[in-house]
């Protein structure tokens, strides 16, 4: 299978800051590959690299036959770039929008409204086409984002956290435009905080943290790598602490997840000793779950987070310079 995208021992260092450490990765054409990484890991740098606005310390990145380093022009011509953070002008209308980035890509006049016009049909904002953005929802704009990203059909999408901060319909809907676009033949590299996300739509996933890349795999081979692990979701009606399980001895690890604890256990299932737990302590057991393991629990095992920092990592951050 030939490849899109090639990265090869590629270092990044600012100062003494090391932003990446030896990456390396390829990313096969037709696919959905995932970038997976708590903040600050490497991720916002790998892509700004991929797509030509910074340069590696060292390394080779090759994209779609063409060195990045030396011929940017080549691999910008042939990518769209959705940022994390919606690039388009609010103050003016949603084709107007698109007809400024069809200038932009080098899209023959002739084709622009065209052009356009698909794009606004393809992506549900037809009968928006004259409306000025500032007007429009989250996720609007955010697929008028992609459609900008589309506008000179690229072989290469690159989604940097697409679905951040959009309501659940949109998300959905938005997953639903990159699963369509993949089918087209569009390759996509997505980076996302939402591990359910990745498992949804990815067909491989590289797990990077603190500048390397950890692990790459399909989502279903990185799951099976936590197997031998069982967990079990359990709330009650009255406060508790995570210390109290250690009395329970199949218990190997208690973390707290909202109004839930999460219990990873070894040996006998732990159900019976929580009711007995439950019971000593005068309090009932509002929801016990047991869970198979997800994306998740292999990227908290793969890259040594706990579940606390996984759930921060999900929150919308601030942009900062050269955050990884």
């Amino acid at each position: 299978m030939e490849n899109a995208i090639i990265v090869t021992d590629l270092y990044k260092s600012y100062g003494e800051l090391k932003a990446l450490n030896g990456v390396s990765f390829a990313i096969e054409k037709g696919s959905i590959f995932g970038l997976l990484g708590p903040n600050g890991a490497g991720k916002s740098t790998t892509i700004k690299i991929l797509t030509g606005l910074i340069q590696p310390t060292s390394g080779h990145v090759s994209v779609l036959g063409h060195d990045v380093s030396s011929q940017p022009l080549q691999v910008k011509a042939r990518i769209g770039v959705c940022p994390e953070a919606s690039n388009i002008y609010e103050e003016m209308t949603a084709r107007d929008n698109l007809i400024f980035s069809a200038e932009l890509y080098g899209v023959p006049k002739a084709d622009r409204i065209k052009r356009a016009d698909e794009l606004l049909e393809e992506f549900r904002l037809a009968d928006r086409t004259k409306d000025v953005v500032v007007g429009f929802s989250r996720g609007m704009k955010r697929r008028l984002t992609i459609a900008c990203a589309l506008v000179h059909r690229p072989d290469l999408l690159f989604l940097d956290e697409p679905t951040t901060g959009l309501d659940i319909q949109s998300a959905r809907q938005l997953r639903d435009e990159v699963r369509r676009l993949n089918g087209e033949g569009v390759t996509v590299l997505l980076t996302t905080h939402y591990l359910e996300e990745a498992d949804q739509l990815c067909d491989s996933i590289a797990m990077i943290n603190r500048g390397k890349v950890v692990t790459i795999d399909t989502p279903e081979n990185l799951k099976a790598c936590v197997t031998g692990e069982h967990v079990v979701e359990v709330s009650f009606d009255a406060p508790m602490k995570e210390g109290e399980f250690a009395s329970i001895g199949c218990v190997v690890e208690a973390h707290r997840l909202g109004d839930k604890f999460r219990l990873t256990y070894s040996g006998r299932d732990p159900v019976g000793d929580l009711v007995d737990f439950a019971r000593e302590r005068g309090v009932g057991i509002v929801s016990l779950n047991t869970l198979r393991p997800s994306l998740e629990d292999a990227f908290l095992k793969l890259t040594g987070l706990n579940p606390e920092e996984a759930v921060k990592d999900k929150e919308p951050q601030k942009p900062r310079r050269n955050d990884g």
